[in-house]
């Protein structure tokens, strides 16, 4: 019987794609080159990267394509995580355009178009985040907000 190799996580190094690593699994351990594991788990190595901070990866070689992975593996993930780093369409520009550029210089337009355009599913906002675009609105154009959202204001 052939024993493979086991490349425990090294929290000290900067993974490649090519870089052998050895993960607990439901199957139990198992041992995949990086780019296997970013094809077949994006989401655990996304968290493993981002959250838990205990593997270090090359940004060209492994993290962009990760991200691409996320955003068709579980696109409200993918939302949450990128929040107003988001490329959106935005009226007004020709090309996508960052989502936290028109929040911040037309926090007016933006709510328009995030919450009365019904476009909430496009940008994920924090609640932190949407507070701080109605207070903008509320202290701007006090008549365009909600009631429900005027409403979180006073609570």
């Amino acid at each position: 019987m052939e024993q493979t190799q086991s490349y425990p996580l090294d929290p000290e190094k900067l993974y490649v794609s090519a870089d052998e690593l050895t993960l607990e699994t439901d199957n139990g351990f198992e041992t995949k080159k990086m780019g296997a594991w970013i094809a077949c788990d994006p989401i655990r190595i996304h968290r493993m990267i981002v959250r838990d901070k205990v593997l270090h990866v090359d940004e060209m070689e492994v993290l962009r394509p990760l991200e691409s992975k996320l955003r068709k593996a579980d696109p409200d993930y993918y939302k949450r995580f990128v929040g107003l780093k988001l490329v959106i369409d935005y009226p007004g520009y020709s090309n996508g355009i960052l989502a936290k550029i028109p929040y911040e210089n037309d926090p007016v337009g933006f709510y328009k178009w995030w919450r009365k355009g019904a476009h909430e599913d496009k940008v994920y906002l924090s609640l932190g985040w949407q507070i701080k675009l109605f207070q903008k609105v509320a202290l701007m154009d006090p008549k365009m907000l909600l009631k429900k959202d005027y409403d979180l204001l006073r609570s």
